[in-house]
């Protein structure tokens, strides 16, 4: 019995051990694997990320005149429409005056003949390249993403797109990159073909908010966490109310189960013979 004991403790101490160590391994920024799999992106405190954290919409607003000024030159944002922007970053008005500084393909005319026309609320983000292979000619090969879902498309999401973008550096001692490439230890395998693109001061804000290098990724971070889901305010307001809903209904259950369930649930059937039930007729 003691041995048996002896062997159920050591097995109990490995699980817990092995456990530790994988959480400590998983938290831990620095592994043996950093170069390949890329640092490990820290936490940062966007508000969405809380449990009934919310867009902050302001910072939508700045986000998507950084994507304009900066990332579309390169970047595309096919599942984003005009229209989405409306009462979310912008007003009607001002959505269709950007829209209509655009030129989008259209037609045919009753002439059949294609046309170009003002972009409208109803067309999607435009995109810098006609095709994927000019995008690969105009980058040395490379083919920038769009940015459409990005953030729901990498492990880490906005923590890893803000790390990215504000983690360019020399490469450390011993490590070579190739020529055209930019070392950025976040990026899987530690080069990268997207040079460094946000500096302070790169973009003026309209609100007067500090144009810092990272108050311009957090924005623009932002922008592409809403593109990616922007149902996300709408569901954490519907979840509140289902878990406001759902609360009341289970108390109501549990108030109804002890106060009317609970007398027919506990009642017992007793018989009481009567006082000259053994006496002989």
């Amino acid at each position: 019995l003691s041995a048996h004991n002896v062997l159920l403790g050591a097995s109990v101490a490995t699980a817990l051990g092995s456990g530790a160590s994988l959480y400590y391994l998983n938290q831990n920024a620095a592994h043996a694997n950093m170069e390949a799999e890329g640092l490990h992106p820290a936490d940062h405190p966007f508000p969405q990320k809380k449990l009934f954290g919310t867009f902050d919409h302001a910072s939508i607003r700045r986000g998507f005149h950084v994507f304009k000024e900066v990332c579309s030159a390169c970047h595309s944002l096919d599942l984003v429409y005009w229209r989405n922007l409306v009462d979310v970053a912008y007003s009607e008005e001002e959505t269709r005056v950007m829209a209509a500084e655009y030129e989008y393909r259209d037609g045919p005319n009753d002439n059949g003949d294609m046309f170009d026309r003002p972009g409208k609320l109803v067309d999607p983000m435009p995109r810098p390249y006609a095709n994927e292979e000019a995008a690969r000619a105009a980058n040395a090969g490379a083919y920038p993403p769009d940015l459409s879902l990005i953030t729901k498309a990498r492990h880490g999401g906005v923590d890893y797109i803000y790390s990215l973008l504000t983690g360019y550096c020399d490469p450390p001692a011993g490590v070579k990159v190739q020529e055209g490439l930019h070392y950025n230890p976040y990026f899987p395998g530690g080069a990268i073909a997207m040079a460094q693109n946000i500096f302070d001061g790169v973009v003026e804000f309209e609100d007067g908010t500090p144009n810092t290098a990272a108050q311009i990724t957090k924005d623009v971070v932002t922008f592409l966490n809403w593109a990616a889901e922007p149902e996300l305010d709408d569901r954490k307001k519907i979840g509140v109310k289902a878990i406001l809903l759902f609360s009341t209904l289970t108390a109501l259950a549990l108030w109804i189960k002890r106060n009317r369930w609970q007398t027919l649930k506990t009642r017992k059937i007793v018989f009481n013979p009567p006082k000259n039930w053994n006496a002989k007729k």
